[in-house]
């Protein structure tokens, strides 16, 4: 009988792992490789800030499941997880419906002899009051376009107006973390190029963002030297950053801090913190922490249950010489999937004891759109490297082309390289519809 491992969850890390499982021992035969996911298309999260203000076509950059399996020699199930049977060694999948709410793909389940969890994270709101009923999130594609048609039609609606009258928007944006400080920059690129084509009613001087942040500093996961010039670049670009400001309510009309401050805003967005989502709760008795992670060992197992592993921002590795996990970073998650392949190997081939994960930290990078970007580089030889500016935005974008190649290879990455740059005189800069 051979071996079946079944992977849910198609982000970066678990579409990495299904493609490279796929091309190695589903193309020998020696294991049958089932990638499960709620969506027909993946587009990586890192950038689901350029696709909420415009700057991507997630269209253009999402990558469809089926072709992708039907290439790499792995099976894709569509589908949400909601239940587990560790006796039985079997999943279960709810029922896929329709836009019209009428039952697409009937619930089902799904048999394993090894388990992959690899189901992401969400965004944590911590249960402040008005947040989920008021504010927009970035966990997924869907979500980063209603953002950016919630953005769109103010511009519309301004366009239509009285000539004379001088039109304004107002975003808040809640958590001064990656995400955050680079939907920021990515908004006011946004009211320039909105503006250039001739949505100037309101100016880009006129959309009007603060970016709130709890704790004293923006970016406050990574080195202050990066956060510093970073905050400087959001104020010279006409960002308002507050930090030391806890949001306590969120309103129809906007925020309010903890010390009573009042921030008015049309469009809110909450990127602060995360979860992994609620139905990894203590699953059957399974072991998570309190914010729903699946407690594994450095072998990526999960604590209870040798035969499931998960990794990524859905597990709580510990870090090695520590007493913190892993952090919940896409380099993290790269290198646990690259382990995860040697790792189910192994045990395929009946190997008795499995490697140990130790994370590296190769620095970090943020982009402020087409204004600057600033990081680190973190390597044996050179030790911590900062960079700003055009060779740092250089860096960043050589990060989605490594997730490409992971997926694509070599060549298939190249020519998607040469298309985008043939594209970049037939499109607009902005995604305006």
């Amino acid at each position: 009988m051979t071996h079946r491992i079944v992977i849910v969850g198609g982000g970066a890390g678990g579409l990495e792992l299904a493609t490279r499982l796929g091309n190695s021992l589903g193309k020998k035969g020696k294991a049958s490789v089932v990638l499960v996911d709620a969506n027909l298309t993946h587009i990586w999260k890192p950038l689901l800030h350029e696709v909420a203000a415009g700057s991507l076509n997630s269209s253009e950059d999402e990558l469809n499941y089926v072709a992708q399996a039907k290439w790499n020699h792995f099976t894709f199930q569509m589908g949400r997880m909601g239940g587990l049977d560790r006796a039985a060694k079997r999943i279960h999948l709810e029922a896929t419906l329709d836009e019209n709410g009428d039952e697409l793909v009937p619930a089902r389940s799904l048999n394993y002899d090894t388990l992959v969890m690899a189901v992401g994270s969400t965004t944590n709101d911590f249960g402040t009051l008005g947040a989920a009923e008021h504010c927009l999130f970035l966990d997924t594609r869907k979500q980063a376009e209603r953002f950016h048609q919630q953005l769109l039609n103010h511009y519309l609606r301004a366009h239509a107006g009285d000539e004379d009258q001088i039109a304004s928007i107002s975003v808040a944006i809640v958590g001064a973390g990656a995400t955050g400080v680079e939907l920021a920059a990515e908004l006011h690129n946004a009211a320039q190029e909105l503006a250039a084509y001739g949505l100037g009613r309101i100016k880009p001087e006129n959309m009007h963002i603060t970016l709130i942040e709890a704790s004293p500093r923006v970016l406050p996961a990574l080195p202050e030297r990066i956060g510093a010039p970073v905050h400087k670049t959001l104020e010279k670009l006409g960002v308002t950053v507050l930090t030391g400001a806890s949001v306590s309510e969120v309103t129809a009309d906007g925020l309010r801090t903890a010390d009573g401050k009042e921030i008015p805003a049309a469009l809110k967005v909450w990127a602060a913190g995360i979860r992994a989502p609620g139905f990894l709760k203590d699953i059957d008795g399974l072991e998570t922490n309190r914010i729903n992670q699946l407690q594994v060992l450095p072998t990526l197992q999960t604590t209870r249950d040798e035969n499931i592993f998960a990794f990524g921002d859905c597990a709580a590795c510990p870090q090695a010489g520590t007493d913190r996990n892993v952090p919940p970073r896409a380099q993290a998650a790269h290198q646990q999937s690259s382990m995860l392949v040697k790792s189910l190997k192994l045990r395929i081939e009946g190997g008795s004891s499995l490697p140990e994960f130790t994370y590296k930290d190769y620095g970090s990078l943020i982009s402020l759109s087409r204004f600057s970007a600033v990081g680190n580089l973190m390597g044996n030889l050179t030790g911590s490297v900062m960079l700003e500016g055009w060779l740092a935005r250089m860096f960043y974008v050589s990060l989605y082309r490594m997730h490409q190649m992971a997926l694509f290879g070599i060549f298939r990455t190249a020519m998607l390289m040469l298309g985008s740059r043939i594209g970049r005189g037939t499109e607009p800069r902005l995604k305006l519809h």
